[in-house]
């Protein structure tokens, strides 16, 4: 059956893709069911209590980068509006605490070499081939901090030709934080989504999709089952192989080992006050970020807000090593990394802190990481994953998006629309490079 002609949908997931993708439906008249696993809706998408941190903070997904068109029309319509991200940033990877240098070594030779590739690589191997000479030693490591601690990706791995659109490509936005925070937005879509009769149930986790003729049937681990004539995952990647589907569908899930999924840990520490502020004649009230070489390497602060809360972030494989640490000993590991970096006794930074939060969500059972990333073979397994084949069961989420925002909420929000788009219209919607 076309899937314009399909009538009732079950959706998978309710983070930022499902809840998009289901309100998308809804609005179109469609009947819509949400089946989220967790005791609430947003997915990686994570807000503390604000009686916690003082604010709401965010455990997941935190900032707005570059462009994000759809990201930005709906804070247009939840009537939120965006904190621009300011202050500076300072490094202690020089062995002294100092405004970080913005300039990559060997800048020009770097992205001249990375301009002339056309067969895609992993980045280990690219550098490897093309800067292996010891003058390139702080250039490598420069790129595997980055790839490892932004895209939270594993270089053996990642993209070239992906990390080149992603660093060389136009990042027409300013960077911030939504003021009521992504919570805000997930509240504004589930809100809609109900507003438009689609029915949201929680703690439902989907064992296995069945179909059968023109139904499919989504059982859940409670016994629990809802009919309908089509289904949406929207589950992070890891999660697809732990839901039973139908052959043709398993075959197509099958591609998503063709895409990377990186961890991340992130740490939060509310103190009592900003000890930070004024430290050893240095003036860092306006501190953004901290680079450093600490087991927990980057941290920032909520500038120009003045909360004092530093958030502490560890990504990619090495995340992945600390994997079998307790929420206390990655509290332990933050506060040790802090006093390193400014050179306190850890007790004394302890005796500052007033609440903590760490999430490895490597751990965590309903996510199995933090976000996407293209390999060398991720273009050809989005195709795959996005095909419908003329079925009734869809596959949607950060990691399925082509444009240029892959991992991010963005991503998301657009791969939502894009799958709502495709099922409405039966055209597959062309990914927004704005």
């Amino acid at each position: 059956m076309p899937p314009q002609r399909l009538t009732h949908f079950v959706v998978v997931g309710a983070g930022a893709a499902g809840l998009m993708t289901a309100r998308e439906l809804a609005r179109a008249g469609k009947r819509v069911t949400i089946l989220e696993a967790r005791n609430r809706c947003g997915g990686r998408i994570y807000p503390l209590p604000a009686d916690e941190f003082g604010y709401k903070a965010e455990g997941g997904a935190e900032f707005v980068h570059g462009a994000a068109p759809v990201t930005r029309a709906l804070m247009r319509e939840a009537r939120v509006s965006l904190s621009p991200r300011g202050g500076t940033r300072w490094s202690v990877r020089t062995g002294a605490l100092s405004p970080a240098e913005a300039a990559l070594p060997h800048a020009a030779r770097f992205y001249q070499a990375l301009r002339e590739v056309t067969a895609d690589l992993p980045i280990a191997e690219f550098l490897e081939t093309q800067f292996a000479d010891r003058r390139y030693d702080e250039l490598r490591r420069s790129i595997t901090r980055t790839v490892e601690g932004y895209d939270a990706a594993d270089p053996r791995r990642a993209s070239t030709l992906a990390l080149r659109d992603e660093w060389m490509g136009r990042d027409e936005g300013e960077h911030g934080r939504i003021a009521k925070g992504y919570g805000a937005l997930v509240e504004y879509l589930a809100s809609d989504c109900r507003r438009h009769g689609a029915a949201i149930h929680l703690g439902a986790a989907v064992a296995a999709i069945d179909e059968s003729g023109d139904r499919i049937a989504a059982s859940c681990h409670d016994g629990a089952a809802f009919e309908a004539d089509g289904a949406i995952l929207t589950v992070p990647l890891p999660l697809l192989s732990e839901i039973a589907l139908p052959s043709a569908a398993r075959e197509r899930a099958t591609e998503a080992a063709d895409i990377g999924f990186g961890n991340v840990v992130k740490i939060l520490f509310r103190f009592a006050t900003k000890w930070w502020a004024d430290h050893a004649g240095r003036d860092l009230a306006d501190l953004s970020f901290l680079l450093s070489d600490a087991p927990v390497p980057t941290w920032w602060t909520q500038h120009p807000d003045g909360y004092p809360v530093l958030t502490g972030w560890l990504a990619g494989p090495k995340a992945d090593r600390v994997s079998s640490l307790t929420t206390a000993e990655l509290v332990d590991m933050g506060l040790a990394s802090l006093a390193e970096i400014f050179a306190l006794p850890v007790d004394r930074i302890r005796r500052e802190l007033v609440a903590s939060q760490a999430i490895n969500w490597g751990n965590d059972p309903f996510a199995g990481g933090a976000y996407s990333y293209a390999t060398p073979k991720t273009r050809a397994a989005q195709s795959a994953l996005s095909k419908s084949d003329g079925g009734a069961i869809f596959f949607s989420g950060e990691a399925l998006y082509a444009g240029p925002d892959m991992g991010t909420v963005e991503a998301a929000l657009a791969s939502g629309q894009e799958t709502a788009q495709t099922i409405l219209t039966g055209c597959p919607a062309t990914p927004s490079r704005a």
